[in-house]
């Protein structure tokens, strides 16, 4: 991705010139007759995301005009890199530090393709760096996006819960971070029942993967994401046509990983943890079943009212360890419910926070990042919707509404009062091709939760 941002060396570039319908006008009237008469000759009125090619005296391109809705949006140029002719290309006029970096960083978005399967030929434009553009922002923003885009594309054949451990090793190790691995039975003896339980049908262990990096005097940030890298639903086994994306099952372990990177690029001030519980949820002889009660690592029992709500009972876990060091902030990631999708749809993850000033943060941050996240309600009446009668909790609520309400409220259970958490239910998953944003696996909340992060943490 990063690779068609380039130096200003070497051959000659194109400008392209972002235009508004408002700033069109004024901007042909200051050019040449004949490039104002090629202009509307072509019929380009600066629509959002139109293009107009202009001819240059020697009768190459001289010049790309391209309609946007705002100098600022970040996905305004991103649809460029794949459909101007390959070459060199650079913003004219330059834009400011905020709109500079952005247009770089929509063109690197724009770059992606997951080709570990299917190679193609085809190139993408270069763009030259803007000058005032923060290339770190962009460079930690777009790797990290990348990771998570990798991650849930990878079929789970080859990114399964050792493959996912690997990829979070590879991830520590090239920032000297610690990086651990409780693997298969010895969950039970490190006292993590509950992910045990959802993974051991699969010959491929169970694992919980522990990250932690910077300063132990610094302030404890952890980040949890649910790496369920396949999901059949277990002995409640979904229909295939819900079991087709289950790859992306683990979308909130990558999302965690790629706030980590974030974080570590940036060299940010505070003690990160990252954990990842990651397991299969198939069927064989040892399968948990419909109304087994689990023990859990917080003491609380938890019978099983569904197989297929096993993303809630790895994550529990996860949470108590995490919570347990009582952390100044506390963000989980997971693809949690279908539930949100109906309420939100498949491009705003579903916010969930126990702290109203950690909730403000997130989404101020998302406003700002152009990274959508919409607060749901940790409505606490609802808890009488997943009691049990034999014990703590049930897994599953006895009745069909307000599933993503329930699923926050069953996480809030393993998280004390006194730590500032949140929960994104995200869907990680673009179902339909926009500019910058490929079909497949998706960063969403990934820069809110970074930017809230900074914001809180980072020093001067």
């Amino acid at each position: 991705m990063l690779a068609t941002l380039r130096a200003k060396e070497g051959a000659a570039t194109v400008p392209v010139t972002p235009l508004t319908k408002a700033d069109l006008a004024n901007w042909l009237s200051a050019q040449p007759a004949s490039t104002a008469a090629w202009v509307r000759a072509v019929n380009f009125t600066a629509e959002a995301g139109s293009t107009a090619l202009l001819p240059g005296d020697d009768g190459r391109l001289g010049r790309v005009l391209a309609g946007v809705s705002a100098y600022d949006d970040l996905w305004a140029l991103a649809g460029l890199p794949a459909s101007l002719p390959p070459g060199a290309y650079r913003l004219d006029p330059e834009p400011e530090r905020a709109a500079a970096t952005r247009a770089a960083l929509g063109w690197a978005l724009g770059s992606y393709r997951f080709d570990r399967y299917k190679k193609s030929d085809k190139g993408f434009a270069q763009l030259v760096w803007p000058e005032h553009a923060d290339h770190g922002a962009v460079e930690r923003t777009a790797t990290a996006t990348a990771l998570v885009r990798d991650l849930v594309n990878t079929p789970a054949a080859d990114m399964g819960p050792a493959e996912l451990a690997q990829a979070a090793q590879d991830l520590a190790g090239e920032f000297e971070a610690e990086c651990t691995v409780i693997t298969g039975d010895d969950l039970l003896k490190q006292n993590y029942p509950a992910i045990h339980a959802v993974g051991r049908a699969s010959p491929r262990e169970p694992r919980l993967i522990d990250i932690t990096w910077g300063r132990k005097t610094d302030p404890k940030v952890t980040l949890v994401g649910k790496g369920v890298c396949f999901d059949s639903g277990g002995l409640d086994i979904k229909p295939s046509s819900a079991m087709l994306m289950m790859k992306k099952d683990m979308g909130g372990a990558a999302h965690a990983l790629g706030v980590a990177r974030m974080v570590m690029m940036a060299g940010l001030p505070v003690r990160l943890r990252v954990l990842v519980p990651a397991v299969e949820n198939v069927i064989s002889g040892n399968a948990f079943k419909p109304m087994d009660v689990l023990k859990t690592r917080k003491g609380l029992s938890v019978e099983v009212g569904n197989t297929d709500a096993e993303g809630r009972l790895v994550l529990c876990d996860a949470l108590a360890e995490a919570d347990a060091e009582k952390p100044a902030m506390l963000v989980d990631f997971a693809t949690l419910t279908g539930a949100a999708r109906v309420a939100l749809g498949t491009d705003i993850p579903a916010l969930f926070a126990n702290d109203d000033a950690l909730a403000s943060d997130l989404l101020a941050a998302s406003e700002a990042e152009a990274d959508p996240l919409w607060r749901l309600p940790l409505w606490q009446p609802y808890r009488k919707g997943f009691e049990s009668k034999i014990a703590d909790l049930n897994n599953s609520a006895n009745h069909g509404f307000a599933g993503a309400i329930i699923g926050g409220l069953f996480l809030e259970s393993f998280v004390s009062k006194g730590t500032p958490w949140a929960h994104l239910d995200v869907y990680a998953w673009n179902g339909s091709a926009k500019p910058g944003r490929p079909d497949g696996g998706e960063a969403m909340g990934l820069r809110a939760v970074y930017a809230a992060i900074e914001k809180r943490f980072a020093k001067g």
